[in-house]
């Protein structure tokens, strides 16, 4: 039986709290890239990225996306926000936003635009659309990280596999999501080391 968006996500969220060791035990739900950074290796941070001209303060509290954009390919993007030794940091500010399903940001309201805190095991996910390519860039989402009390990671994730990949100046295979396909949409999973 195909694994649902839904299914993924349980399966995340039922995970043990994940000691550097022990990272691999989600492998059969979704297998870490081996170019993602690591954070067991002291100093492998998640690479910065420029916000892009469309960022927009203040967003609203929101994980569930996706209504703003009904005719959308759903996904969920789902990660841990980490130190660079494993260690979980609840509490860390997440933000995303992304284009459309045509290739638009939203500049008068929020719509695919929220943020969240990570939970008591580092834990964040968004349910959202797969965004669409437009005009001199890959496919990507937009995020920023803040854990408690420290500076904001900017950064963008980007989807595997993508044409546009190769061509587009600020891609780097270290901030590639790790997808899974599933029977109502995708499940991308990355883990921010801040």
């Amino acid at each position: 039986m195909r694994s649902t968006r839904r299914s993924l996500l349980t399966a995340f969220l039922s995970l043990p709290l994940l000691e550097a060791a022990n990272r691999s035990a989600f492998a059969q739900v979704a297998p870490e890239l081996p170019l993602t950074r690591a954070c067991d290796d002291g100093d492998g941070l998640t690479l910065e990225r420029e916000a892009g001209p469309f960022f927009k303060p203040n967003t609203p509290l929101n994980r569930d996306l996706f209504p703003g954009s009904p005719g959308g390919e759903r996904i969920t993007v789902a990660g841990f926000v980490v130190d660079n030794r494993c260690h979980p940091l609840p509490g860390s500010l997440v933000e995303i936003w992304h284009a459309d399903e045509n290739g638009k940001y939203d500049q008068d309201g929020f719509r695919l635009r929220g943020h969240q805190f990570a939970d008591a095991q580092g834990r964040w996910w968004f349910h959202t659309i797969t965004p669409a390519l437009y005009p001199g860039r890959t496919r990507h989402f937009h995020f920023k990280v803040q854990r408690p009390g420290g500076s904001v990671l900017t950064t963008q994730l980007y989807f595997p596999g993508e044409p546009g990949n190769a061509g587009d100046r600020i891609f780097h295979d270290s901030l590639l999501l790790d997808m899974q396909d599933t029977g109502d949409g995708f499940f991308g999973r990355f883990d921010f080391v801040v």
